[in-house]
């Protein structure tokens, strides 16, 4: 029996805690490196790897998580305890990184950027894994995702609201708002998590009748899932493309176009835009196929992101503009590629036998944090490689057209890269349907309830 079609309160407490989950990482990228650089004196190069290192322990923290995850069977359920040990550990790290008292080395800001990515982990691989399971069907799923990413974009838009007030009376130092970014993560996250933990169900895994194949043949099928691969590398090269930017959005706004009082206003209305524009692609997405969709919401950023390089001193209003027509399609690449994951794990079940939604959703969060690390790394490590160093007093001309063709142009490159992978993609609606229909076939009785006894 497929899952029973879910009611929209449900979804919107399965969403909730990313409201607030979703605000620990974007400073990473949009504050963190120019903090740190700027503010408390490392070099920018030193930054960027310290945050790329921090995310070498993920490459064995995330399948850990996620291959425990589908196997540890509790009276709560497979995802929520994950959930709730990780909550007060993102709460600790995210206001050591954040909100840091007196001096600070780069082995401070690795450690402390670490145990934030780890903690992010537990909580977040097991909430995707979670929604995955919410719902069997093709379209509701992407309403699933869409709840999730567009309550992650409206906590984002929330709190940069409050960064924008703070700009519009003079706080505009990264010490004030990374602070408030700190608090607001401290205060809401634990009554999100714990409305969404005692609200949502979590269904039983599904175990098919047949030959299972776990262990060292498992991790075989996963990596010869050739829908999941395709969808794994273009999420690496879109992720990577998209930090590069959001990596240097405030040095670009702060030394070429000379307003960073304007830069929580500006994201802001970028985040507003994204969630608005998540209904027309969802629209988009169940015309053509969220395959198609996806791809022609990378190629709207690619092309908006073409005319960076000729934004100049003063050209406020361009450079804005272009940030808004790139912001529009933001929220709906992870929306579509968090759907997508969940047919590529009905994909799985059939081959395998089991389901192991955490075992994909972590080797996909390892794909996700190492694009972060590229795209820090990249949008750090290049511009002062030519030149650029933002607690220089004075940028050369030539420094800046790098900075400027590297936030640009090198995005659109990487974004190009992705492209035809997902094109002919194998994975439809009709095939997803037959997909489950081969589940529900072989399903029978071995679909067993968490606590024990039939389902």
């Amino acid at each position: 029996m497929e899952r029973p079609q879910l009611p929209r309160k449900i979804m919107l407490y399965y969403a909730s805690p990313h409201l607030t989950h979703a605000v620990a990482t974007l400073p990473v990228a949009l504050f963190v490196p120019a903090f740190y650089a700027a503010d408390m004196g490392l070099p920018l190069a030193g930054v960027g790897m310290a945050i790329a290192a921090s995310r070498a322990l993920d490459m064995v923290s995330d399948p850990l998580i996620g291959i425990l995850s589908d196997r540890l069977k509790t009276r709560w359920g497979r995802r929520k305890p994950w959930i709730g040990m990780g909550t007060p550990l993102l709460m600790l790290s995210a206001w050591m990184v954040f909100a840091p008292r007196g001096e600070v080395s780069l082995l401070y800001l690795f450690v402390w950027a670490s145990l934030l990515f780890f903690a992010f982990t537990l909580v977040d691989l097991p909430h995707k894994a979670w929604g995955a399971e919410l719902s069997t069907d093709y379209t509701e799923r992407t309403r699933v995702a869409a709840w999730r990413e567009g309550l992650g974009a409206l906590g984002q838009i929330l709190f940069l609201g409050v960064l924008s007030v703070m700009d519009f009376l003079g706080y505009v130092e990264n010490r004030d708002q990374l602070r408030i970014i700190a608090l607001v993560i401290v205060i809401s996250l634990p009554p999100l998590v714990a409305m969404a933990l005692a609200k949502v169900p979590e269904f039983p895994a599904e175990e098919l009748a047949g030959e299972y194949h776990d262990g060292g043949a498992g991790i075989r099928l996963v990596l010869r899932n050739h829908a999941f691969m395709r969808t794994l590398i273009t999420l690496l090269l879109l992720g990577t493309a998209v930090l590069i930017q959001a990596t240097l959005h405030r040095l670009v706004l702060t030394h070429v176009v000379g307003r960073p009082d304007i830069f929580a206003t500006m994201i802001l209305t970028e985040n507003l835009v994204s969630l608005a524009m998540v209904p027309v692609w969802m629209g988009i997405a169940n015309r053509i196929g969220k395959h198609r969709a996806i791809i022609l919401a990378a190629l709207w950023i690619g092309l908006s992101s073409l005319g960076f390089p000729w934004v100049d001193r003063g050209d406020t209003v361009l450079y804005v503009s272009l940030i808004i027509l790139r912001g529009s399609s933001l929220a709906s690449i992870f929306m579509l590629a968090n759907s997508i994951a969940a047919d590529v794990v009905d994909h799985d079940i059939v081959a395998s036998g089991r389901q192991r939604t955490g075992l994909f959703f972590a080797v996909w969060s390892m794909a996700i944090k190492l694009a972060v690390a590229l795209g820090v790394l990249l949008g750090t490590a290049l511009p002062a490689a030519f030149g650029f160093e933002p607690s220089a007093p004075v940028q050369a001309p030539e420094a800046k057209q790098w900075l400027l063709m590297i936030y640009g142009w090198l995005p659109c490159l990487i974004i190009a890269l992705g492209l035809p992978i997902m094109w002919n993609f194998p994975i439809d609606r009709t095939r997803q349907q037959a997909l489950r229909n081969e589940i529900s076939a072989r399903r029978g009785s071995v679909f067993k309830a968490d606590a024990g006894g039939p389902a």
